[in-house]
């Protein structure tokens, strides 16, 4: 796969359709790499005349790993010490107009989920110029008093990191069990092959931490919300554990005129016969793009 190079760091990156399409860039979450975005879910919206772009964000997958930084103090940070955290939400927005302005895009549709949920807002919030529509995905503004997962999900990202190929694929396997949605059909042989293939790609336990720290000390970001014009819309699930739906909630009341939609029984995955709705709504927004 192709990356762009700029500043001090690499991201990967793959594109499905044709360039001449407006760009919808897809942003993966919380030590998730490109390929969780699915390629027949790239090619439905392909299939809606995009141009999809997914890349591995910073420190993640096969994009530059930030190693020498220093190991993140939780406790400090929850205190709110904030100086062990290895970077921002809006440094890896940044990276986003990074990739942006490699591959000549002038703006882009924005879609993210989880964390990148979180980049795709602190990008339209620093960089609104280059954003012709968000939308949202599973994820929370920043402000503590909402989004909050259970504390026994939200307690995996911090467990010991397990030693062999095995062990690792059937630990992360027994996390997705946890985040599940309860209202679809789970294809669990399905989930083992895309944890197997993004253990052998690229396994960075140490680069999930470092992007925990960075959510954790990125400030809220409600009132820069509040002032954004482009089109958006937030998508959550009814049954989320990991990001409760209250985060869903604060991050359309915050952004003038943002369409919400809870889909019922969905957790903190996108189910397969979720796509069609996501496609769906995503393309009716970015419609709405001056």
């Amino acid at each position: 796969m192709p990356r762009v190079k700029f500043q001090d760091l690499e991201l990967e990156y793959d594109t499905f359709g044709d360039p001449a399409d407006p760009a919808l860039v897809l942003v993966m979450g919380l030590g998730a790499q490109m390929i969780n975005w699915d390629v027949r879910l790239c090619g439905l919206f392909v299939d809606q005349g995009f141009h999809v772009v997914r890349f591995d964000n910073r420190d993640i997958g096969l994009s530059t790993e930030l190693a020498h930084l220093p190991v993140p103090d939780f406790a400090a940070l929850a205190a709110g010490d904030t100086s062990t955290a290895p970077y921002l939400m809006s440094d890896m927005a940044a990276d986003l107009v990074g990739l942006l302005d490699a591959l000549g895009i002038e703006r882009a549709h924005l879609v993210g989920a989880s964390m990148g949920g979180m980049i795709v807002q602190q990008a339209v919030i620093d960089h609104p110029e280059r954003v012709l529509s968000l939308c949202s995905i599973m994820s929370t503004t920043g402000d503590k008093s909402v989004g909050q997962g259970r504390p026994e999900i939200v307690a995996t990202f911090g467990q010991p990191a397990a030693a062999t190929r095995e062990e690792v694929v059937e630990q992360r396997l027994a996390a997705s069990r946890m985040t599940r949605s309860p209202g679809f059909e789970a294809d669990e042989d399905a989930v083992r092959e895309r944890i197997a293939a993004s253990y052998d790609r690229s396994n960075r336990p140490m680069s999930t931490l470092r992007q925990l720290a960075a959510i954790v000390a990125s400030p809220d970001r409600t009132e820069g919300l509040r002032g954004v014009t482009a089109p958006a819309l937030v998508i959550h699930g009814s049954h989320d554990p990991l990001v409760h739906r209250s985060g869903g909630e604060a991050t359309a009341a915050a952004i003038p005129d943002a369409e919400l939609i809870i889909v019922d029984g969905m957790a903190h995955d996108l189910p397969l016969d979720v796509w069609p709705t996501v496609v769906e709504a995503v393309t009716a927004n970015a419609k709405r793009a001056r």
